[in-house]
């Protein structure tokens, strides 16, 4: 008995390995973009936070502090 391999082709013609090869690099690439927007969204927290506190760290109410709506204030 001899056997023939042939990749297995999609209705396109696009052979099914590349279309799984290219599957799988597009979800690392999302999971890595992923990553990147969570740090940045932690970073923009952080200066948000630098920004909003007074010079001497104290918070006298003069400044917004966490958890209050930013509505009316002038950055």
């Amino acid at each position: 008995m001899n056997f023939i391999l042939k990749k297995a082709t999609s209705s396109d013609g696009i052979c099914m390995s590349t279309a799984t090869e290219k599957k799988t690099d597009t979800k690392a690439r999302i999971k890595e973009l992923q990553i990147q927007v969570d740090d940045l969204k932690e970073l923009v927290n952080t200066l948000l936070s630098v920004i909003v506190e007074e010079p001497d760290g104290v918070h006298t109410g003069s400044a917004p502090t966490g958890g209050h709506p930013l509505a009316n204030t002038c950055m």
